[in-house]
């Protein structure tokens, strides 16, 4: 994976990992991306997230993105929050508020 999309691609593994599709229903996070039924159920800020995220994976192959450069490189902003969801070291209740207050921001 290029490092410049790899904190595009943790924010949207959050999100989905966050969102109710995943968490309530027990769906994979492939199949609500796929899926055009459950797709239309998910935050908008997941979608958003997923739009800049292959955003990113066109510029890898964009020549004019090539010559100057794709993006930043991978901070690490999302290594932690990743990690916890990844291996289920979370309160499911509390990251629901998280994706619900953050969708509300985007909203308004």
């Amino acid at each position: 994976m290029v490092a410049s999309c790899k904190d595009q691609l943790k924010q949207v593994a959050i999100c989905l990992q966050r969102s109710p599709c995943v968490l309530i229903e027990r769906n994979k996070p492939k199949e609500c991306i796929e899926n055009p039924k459950l797709s239309k159920d998910l935050p908008e800020l997941c979608k958003a997230q997923l739009k800049t995220f292959l955003e990113c994976k066109r510029g890898i192959v964009d020549p004019k993105k090539r010559i100057r450069g794709n993006g930043a490189l991978s901070t690490g902003k999302y290594d932690e929050q990743y990690e916890k969801l990844s291996t289920g070291n979370f309160d499911p209740f509390e990251e629901m508020k998280k994706l619900e207050n953050l969708n509300s921001s985007i909203e308004k």
